[in-house]
């Protein structure tokens, strides 16, 4: 089988099918390890399934995050723990472990951009930009936020413009809280701060169009609109970037996807992308991974299992898992990006320890076994 993308999705989706014994091979844009736009806090939910695929999370020197803070973009501040707690990681890291994880069991990676992937016959032809061609009888689409494949495979939400842009640094800055994961409200977007495990902080925003095309740069916006909560003022007065200029990505959707796409089993970002406020995009990444691995090795070792069950099997089990907490951010963002609503959320839930604790439990999922 082909995996088509080798982020955290597509490469726990390798180890997983490996492991359970399957021919699989990895399409992937660019050699690793490269930066990505990212919040680079994953939940520790996952890490006892990451173990059991034979990961040694203990050499990765992530750093451990147990505790919450929140501002409104005038300044008010709420600070709570985190239940599960997780890790902060950064992209680069991460994806490259696991990347040397799938050599190590002889997983074959092809770098280069696949073009097209269609289906007839029971067969799939994937189409590399060099000319080359794949076949295989399972595909998985792990290719990220948005791709070309989107277009060519005529998926819905590419007829509609996105409103959000991401930018994503890492800076230096020592004063940052070892410890803890912020999230940071500005007019007309959010963003994230959290150490790696350099000891670099990684700033990771989502910004709306409207507010970002009265400066139309990241610099200027930054320091016109960025800077104006008290939080991330100091920040970015205080730190040194580490990057030569940020990464952006544009057309950041969060509209509605299919899990299953002309027969293309969809995972992480690929199938739905969780909202940042929930903090969960890489957990839930790494959990559809797992969900449509064991889709497809009952597939391919069940007789009695046809293609149409195991695409309706995972669809369902991927709204039953991520349905409502992608609800949930939704909600929340709708919420939090209003400045008189976000500062009365904050007031109530401020004033209600068992509220807090309510709500982060409701964008975290159970550790997956």
């Amino acid at each position: 089988m082909v995996i088509v993308g080798g982020g955290l999705a597509g490469l726990t989706a390798a180890l997983h099918l490996a492991q359970t014994g399957h021919s699989v091979m990895v399409c992937e844009k660019q050699p690793y390890p490269h930066h990505k736009v990212c919040g680079e806090y994953v939940s520790n939910e996952v890490l006892p399934y990451l173990k059991r695929l034979g990961i040694n999370w203990e050499t990765s020197r992530a750093v451990s995050i147990n505790t919450l803070q929140l501002t409104t973009a005038n300044g008010k501040s709420l600070t709570g723990r985190l239940g599960l707690g997780g890790m902060g990681i950064s992209r680069y890291a991460l994806d490259h472990m696991l990347y040397r994880a799938a050599r190590s069991k002889g997983i074959p990676f092809t770098f280069g951009q696949v073009i097209a992937i269609d289906y007839k016959d029971d067969l799939f032809s994937i189409k590399m930009s060099s000319g080359e061609s794949w076949y295989a009888k399972v595909v998985i689409g792990a290719f990220g936020k948005r791709s070309n494949l989107d277009k060519q495979l005529q998926r819905p939400f590419m007829q509609r413009k996105s409103q959000w842009l991401g930018v994503k640094a890492h800076y230096e800055w020592d004063e940052f809280p070892e410890h803890q994961v912020s999230l940071h409200l500005f007019d007309g977007g959010y963003g994230g701060l959290s150490k790696t495990e350099t000891g670099a902080v990684n700033f990771c925003y989502l910004a709306s169009y409207r507010s970002f095309k009265k400066e139309n740069d990241v610099h200027n916006f930054n320091r016109k609109v960025v800077a104006r909560n008290p939080f991330l003022g100091e920040f970015l007065k205080k730190a040194k970037p580490l990057f030569q200029e940020p990464l952006a990505i544009a057309q950041v959707s969060f509209d509605k996807k299919e899990p299953i796409k002309n027969h293309v089993i969809m995972c992480g970002d690929t199938a739905g992308l969780i909202h940042p406020l929930c903090g969960n995009g890489m957990a839930m990444a790494i959990h559809s991974a797992k969900l449509a691995s064991e889709q497809v090795h009952r597939y391919l070792t069940d007789h009695h299992c046809t293609r149409n069950q195991m695409e309706r099997t995972y669809a369902a089990l991927w709204k039953r898992q991520f349905g409502y907490r992608i609800w949930v951010g939704r909600q929340l963002q709708s919420i939090l990006l209003h400045t008189r609503l976000s500062a009365m959320a904050l007031t109530l839930v401020g004033t209600s320890p068992w509220l807090l604790q309510t709500l982060i439990k409701q964008t975290h999922g159970s550790p997956i076994e």
